[in-house]
């Protein structure tokens, strides 16, 4: 082995150590699915099912069979009411297509049954299940003050009120369980404590170093947050770790362009943040509570951005499209018939 690194250290080459964490996560399929010429948002896996719900907006519903690679059914009805994804509640046997037109499509997720589409709002763009509170939180379109956030009882999904938040750009969200709820804000970049349960704002946090805060997950061992912050004219993209008790910034580290999603995998200690325009997902090792260290940048494809987790076989799923670019307009058009569904392993 002292051969071996001192010929590979006279030919410039590097040797990486036992030690050294790099995981080495590539792409492992990429299936071809019919589309037309549709946007599309976010994904979400169901282990139990082993199926991916793909947001794919005018397309609807998608529900993909990830054993067999293809797509198994439109969820009926949500190709009118435009899907940008679904919330999953496998213990209610529930999920719920969160809807353009702000309407939500109940199904049962054992046999993908839906119900009637109920109207909440001008427009949804997706909504988080608070475990502490046992309740659904959804947001909703914009206004001028602000956003309101609808909260539904589960499983009735009967509303039972709103919390007002003061961002026009209210993104991802995740519980701790225990009764605080954890909102981002795009626009102003904010981070929100919010009690679902007595339904106020608890606490409103700046989030120095983390421009136009996007993506967001928790870590429930440590009581960290994890943002994924698309940056602006002075500040880079990065990852930000922040202090849930006292909303403090303790870690950032740059990361791809245009981030759309972060996965926590508590037992690996790995941090993935995927990030459409850069084609890429940062791969962040968490080795205890206030210290990370980036390990990769996995490449992938230009319009991945949002991304779905198989926690028990350690699998990143993806949705991306070919693109197109009028030079005159400046219009990214979506290629008809160009969709696919990514799995990244290790």
């Amino acid at each position: 082995m002292k051969r071996i690194c001192l010929l590979a250290a006279s030919m410039g080459l590097a040797i990486s150590s036992p030690a050294f964490a790099f995981d080495g996560w590539h792409q492992e399929s990429a299936t071809p699915i019919p589309g037309k010429s549709s946007g599309y948002d976010y994904i979400s896996y169901d282990a139990k099912n082993n199926r991916l719900f793909l947001g794919h907006r005018k397309e609807g519903l998608q529900i993909f069979d990830v054993a067999n690679k293809k797509l198994v059914k439109t969820l009926d009805g949500t190709p009118d009411h435009s899907s940008n994804g679904a919330l999953l509640l496998p213990e209610y046997d529930l999920g719920i297509s969160n809807n353009e037109d702000g309407t939500i499509t109940p199904f049962k997720l054992s046999t993908l049954e839906p119900k009637e589409a109920v109207k909440l709002a001008e427009g949804i763009d997706t909504s988080h299940y608070d475990a502490g509170s046992k309740r659904i939180v959804v947001n909703t379109a914009a206004g001028k003050d602000g956003t309101e956030l609808i909260v539904l009882d589960v499983p009735s999904l009967n509303k039972v009120g709103s919390i007002k938040v003061g961002t026009v750009k209210a993104e991802h969200a995740e519980g701790d369980g225990k009764g605080n709820f954890y909102l981002a804000s795009r626009d102003p970049a904010k981070l929100y404590r919010i009690d679902v349960k007595n339904m106020k704002v608890t606490a409103e946090w700046d989030t120095p170093g983390c421009a136009q805060t996007n993506s967001l997950a928790y870590d429930t061992a440590n009581n960290r947050i994890f943002l994924g912050c698309r940056g602006s004219d002075t500040v880079k993209p990065s990852l930000a770790v922040v202090n849930a008790d006292t909303g403090a910034v303790i870690y950032t580290t740059e990361i791809g362009a245009n981030n759309d999603g972060v996965i926590f995998d508590p037992e690996t200690k790995r941090i993935f943040a995927a990030n459409g325009n850069s084609a890429n997902i940062n791969v962040i090792e968490q080795v205890d509570a206030n210290t990370y260290r980036p390990l990769e940048a996995l490449s992938t494809h230009p319009t991945v951005k949002t991304i779905a987790y198989d926690h028990k076989n350690k699998r990143l799923f993806a949705m991306g499209a070919e693109t197109s670019m009028d030079q005159q307009t400046k219009k990214v058009n979506i290629m008809p018939n160009s969709f696919m569904v990514y799995s990244y392993t290790k």
